[in-house]
């Protein structure tokens, strides 16, 4: 599975490691990604999602419902 948020849609990017002289060299920022289980209440039941601090952060905001509708609206999460 690849590092995706699956509530902010945030994934890996790419800039470089510049050095004292200005040499420039490849790399990759990759996010900061959790694996959480959240409780949904409206289902009763237990989901796994894969989060970035920045979407933790979001849901503690808005609640895990409106995230989820949200998320399924822009195509990141599949119907749970």
């Amino acid at each position: 599975m690849s590092r995706i948020c699956q509530i902010t849609g945030k994934k890996a990017m790419v800039g470089n490691n510049v050095s004292h002289s200005k040499r420039r060299v490849k790399r990759s920022f990759s996010t900061n990604l959790f694996k959480r289980n959240f409780y949904w209440p409206e289902e009763g039941r237990w989901i796994r999602l894969n989060v970035t601090a920045a979407g933790l952060r979001l849901i503690n905001k808005k609640g895990l419902s409106a995230c989820l509708k949200e998320a399924v609206a822009s195509g990141l999460v599949k119907t749970i």
